[in-house]
């Protein structure tokens, strides 16, 4: 199957697209938000970039859209309708911004395009209307049990932080650093300290670093720390799940259902989580017991064959007969309809 979708989300795409697929990344000579391609990812030779206005209009089976002006872009540049007579779904990877808990969903109340949420808190908070729906949560492409734990700090990944500030937990940082040094890895962190106050010795701004590398440095931290309060599930935390980190994670969103207690520690009450970040940044052998129990967890619910299996079932009806007759199956996770 040929599948058109754009390089949004760099690491849930780095899951997508190590499925059985031919996958087609629109590329501009600026590269930027609607010309990525590849990002200079190393991925699969099934993964390629192409000029959109250069496709031939039936060289496309199916497209995941990820903006609603994907649906204007994909008309004019194929002249195919995306859901009328080309497959398709709508990805949603973010909370709703504005009036939660009644935020319409834009794609809300119609039966041609299915809905694919992140998370299951997502799919309830949004305001879906009757459109199909359904939950795919991430899949994690597992970097291997590089735990180490040797530096006795805490680490978060955390992008944007100082423009982000209360989303991202950013007005936090200084309480946990009563804990433990920070490192704090990610785009766009520069002026953190001035924003936090927090002094050299207390902060190290890490900055973005490429996957295999941040994976290295974050596994010789103690603990990782996910302060975020908003957000759809952060995919950094499930990495560092994978690689055998404890996790103390604000217990906001979708985070309760993929943190289990003994993975480290998560809870609303912040000072209850210092709490922990210190007992485990002082106590390494608790913490890499802690640590088994998160990368045991991420890999039973949010390993990458589930994920792909998922997927693959949802496009196949997607573009299966049942399609061309108005009938969409969703499958659940677990590979059953629904």
């Amino acid at each position: 199957m040929r599948i058109l979708l754009w390089h949004v989300h760099g690491g849930w795409t780095d899951a997508f697209i190590r499925g059985p697929h031919e996958y087609l990344l629109p590329v501009l000579p600026e590269r930027g938000p609607w010309g990525l391609g590849r990002g200079g990812r190393d991925w699969p030779a099934s993964v390629r970039e192409i000029a959109l206005d250069a496709l031939e209009s039936d060289s496309v089976d199916a497209v995941i859209l990820q903006r609603v002006e994907e649906l204007a872009e994909v008309e004019r540049a194929l002249g195919r309708i995306p859901g009328k007579d080309l497959p398709a779904v709508f990805l949603e990877h973010n909370t709703p911004k504005g009036d939660v808990p009644h935020s319409v969903h834009p794609l809300a109340d119609q039966h041609v395009i299915p809905l694919v949420h992140v998370t299951y808190f997502n799919q309830l908070i949004w305001d879906n209307g009757s459109t199909p729906t359904v939950v795919i949560e991430h899949g994690i492409p597992d970097p291997g049990h590089l735990y180490s734990g040797d530096i006795p700090e805490l680490a978060a990944v955390v992008n944007e932080p100082v423009r982000r500030g209360r989303v991202t937990g950013t007005d936090l940082l200084a309480r946990f650093a009563a804990a433990a040094p920070l490192r704090v890895f990610g785009m766009g962190g520069a002026g953190l300290s001035e924003a936090t106050g927090l002094p050299a010795g207390k902060l190290t701004v890490c900055g973005d670093l490429q996957t295999a590398r941040l994976h290295r440095e974050l596994a010789r931290c103690r603990v990782y720390l996910h302060p975020v309060r908003w957000t759809s599930l952060g995919l950094a935390l499930l990495e560092a799940m994978h690689l055998g980190m404890p996790v103390v994670v604000l217990g906001t969103t979708e985070a309760a259902r993929a943190v289990p207690p003994e993975a480290g520690a998560i809870s609303t009450n912040v000072d209850e989580l210092v709490r922990v970040a210190a007992q485990l940044v002082g106590d390494p052998v608790e913490a890499r017991q802690r640590g088994n129990m998160a990368r045991e967890a991420a890999l039973e619910r949010h390993g990458l064959e589930a994920f792909l299996r998922a997927w693959n079932e949802l496009l196949d009806d997607l573009t299966s007969p049942r399609f061309r007759t108005g009938r969409i199956l969703i499958p659940t996770q677990e590979g059953k309809g629904q």
